[in-house]
């Protein structure tokens, strides 16, 4: 049987290992957001050919090139709403625990445009009289344990393709009268544009 093209070799596990490697040194240096390591893993990992697997990293230098210093370290780790309402955007290295607490508000933690070069991300959230709400890429595992009182406890993602090995966002959740929510942008965005749709039929109703 003739050679085929390069591209159309079949890619082996350790093949599809390194690139994951690079794609991850790639988020040190700040070269991939949380959203973009994720997207991408998750493509490697599914990759079946060679010419597959160099398309994910066609775009990114070689290891060490120039600008390679590491992206910003996340310095803020606690992020809370205490009889209030805030939106956090994490932009940053996360490379320890992060806490989150609601005490009577409204907290959201927006995680998509961090750096996550572990591939992991372990979260505290505690939600007392009042609501979190995590937004992850899509396609991330989410494991969530932890306890409700009188309080929820959910996770609206689209679920990782069967066989890719994903990021994971490990959440602790405490909820006592409140709600703890674990959305991924396209249940966020699903979200949103039913909240306009119902806006713009009230408003057209006056």
């Amino acid at each position: 049987m003739p050679a085929g093209p390069a591209g159309s070799v079949r890619a082996s596990d350790a093949e599809r290992e390194a690139v994951v490697e690079l794609l991850r040194i790639a988020s040190v240096e700040g070269r991939l957001t949380f959203a973009e390591l994720t997207e991408r893993c998750q493509a490697a990992y599914c990759a079946a050919t060679r010419g597959e697997l160099e398309r994910v990293t066609s775009d990114l230098p070689g290891v060490g090139a120039p600008g390679a210093d590491p992206a910003p370290r996340l310095e803020t780790r606690r992020f809370s709403a205490v009889m209030g309402d805030a939106r956090e955007r994490v932009i940053g290295r996360i490379e320890e625990e992060l806490n989150v607490l609601s005490v009577m508000g409204d907290l959201v933690l927006d995680l998509r445009d961090a750096q996550v070069p572990r591939g992991e991300v372990t979260i505290v959230a505690t939600a007392v009289m009042g609501d979190v709400k995590i937004i992850v890429p899509d396609g991330v595992e989410v494991r969530m344990s932890g306890y409700g009182v009188m309080g929820d406890r959910r996770v609206r993602t689209r679920r990782p393709e069967p066989g890719c090995v994903v990021p994971v966002v490990h959440v602790r959740a405490q909820a006592v009268m409140g709600d703890i929510k674990i959305v991924d942008d396209e249940h966020d965005g699903r979200a949103r544009r039913a909240f306009t749709s119902w806006w713009e039929d009230r408003k057209s109703r006056h």
